[in-house]
């Protein structure tokens, strides 16, 4: 059984690269453009998320707000989260960790770089053609 993935992002771009990079590792991948829409999906999910990726500035609920909505909720208190953000100072990835992100990836980065991590955070070898 596949692992399950939901990407989080408002930009059309970088949801179709990260979906194709983790669909080509074996996941299966559940896409949402902002906090909000990602909370409605997984409340209608009825499968296991065991990932989520997710921007930082994002309309309607920010990618803080998403985490902290998913560690206020019992389903997905343990679930890996990684921030895929174009904000790179220390700040931003403090607030990250407080708010209970797992990892923490600086925009751009190389489909090599987003596997090693989702490998890294899932602590498994992801089925990988690269």
């Amino acid at each position: 059984m596949s692992m399950t993935v939901l990407v989080v992002d408002d930009s059309p771009t970088i949801v179709k690269f990260v979906s194709f990079s983790l669909k080509s590792m074996g996941f299966d991948v559940l896409t949402a453009t902002d906090g909000m829409e990602a909370l409605e999906r997984l409340s209608q999910w009825e499968g296991v998320v065991d990932l989520v990726i997710t921007d930082l500035n994002m309309p309607n609920l920010d990618g803080y707000g998403l985490i902290a909505a998913l560690r206020e909720n019992r389903r997905y208190q343990e679930t890996p989260v990684i921030i895929l953000s174009s904000e790179e100072d220390e700040e931003d990835k403090a607030r990250g960790r407080a708010v209970g992100a797992t990892a923490y990836l600086v925009k751009p980065f190389r489909q090599e770089t987003l596997a090693a991590e989702v490998n890294r955070v899932l602590g498994q070898r992801a089925l990988s053609n690269m």
